[in-house]
């Protein structure tokens, strides 16, 4: 009977003991710090797209794992880039919403950014980037005689500058070097108008 006894003693210190070090370990997971986050630029408010101010962006802190690629870090300046499109309040910018290399990198080598202005500033309203258009030219005056004519067929809408006036809006387009030259061409002698094609 002794012997049984002293066995449940030690079963019962055993047991407290186990208990004892598992209420230990659960306090030190409490009190361990969270996982660390990473810092990112945001859009602080609903942006319509065009050029940045300081004031258009703020930081975020996101975990590890959900951070988007090519987000960017606080101190990356972004004041007078543009932005490719529209984005939500607390957005990640990211370098291909911003009109250069990393944008352009989805259109191929030889892929240029071609500002044009299209005489319908409300036509340019209904563009998205990413949109595929055709951009056609025709004389400045109505007296002119000359049909309008396709000066570059097929280009992407890489952003709209929201820069709209009775003289037209500004769009920014994928172009390669030689639509880039026949559309300057055309730009100072006429006015551009678009037509919308289905996305590729």
């Amino acid at each position: 009977m002794r012997a049984f006894r002293r066995l449940l003693g030690r079963y019962h210190r055993l047991a407290a003991t186990a208990v004892a070090a598992l209420a230990a370990a659960c306090a030190v997971v409490a009190l361990r710090p969270e996982t660390a986050s990473v810092t990112v630029l945001v859009a602080a408010k609903n942006l319509s797209g065009g050029v940045l101010t300081a004031r258009d962006v703020t930081t975020a802190a996101f975990r590890p794992g959900t951070v988007p690629d090519g987000a960017l870090r606080p101190g990356v300046p972004v004041a007078g880039k543009v932005l490719a499109g529209p984005a939500r309040r607390g957005e990640p910018i990211t370098d291909v919403r911003l009109l250069g290399p990393g944008l352009l990198a989805a259109h191929g080598p030889g892929t240029v950014a071609t500002p044009v202005r299209v005489a319908d500033s409300e036509a340019a309203r209904l563009l998205s980037p990413g949109d595929v258009v055709n951009v056609l030219a025709a004389s400045a005056t109505w007296e002119s005689a000359v049909p309008a004519r396709v000066v570059a067929e097929g280009v992407t809408v890489l952003a709209g500058l929201g820069d709209r006036s009775d003289h037209g809006a500004l769009v920014v387009l994928a172009t390669t070097a030689e639509q880039a030259v026949r559309l300057a061409s055309a730009q100072a002698g006429g006015h551009l108008s678009i037509t919308i094609g289905p996305r590729g």
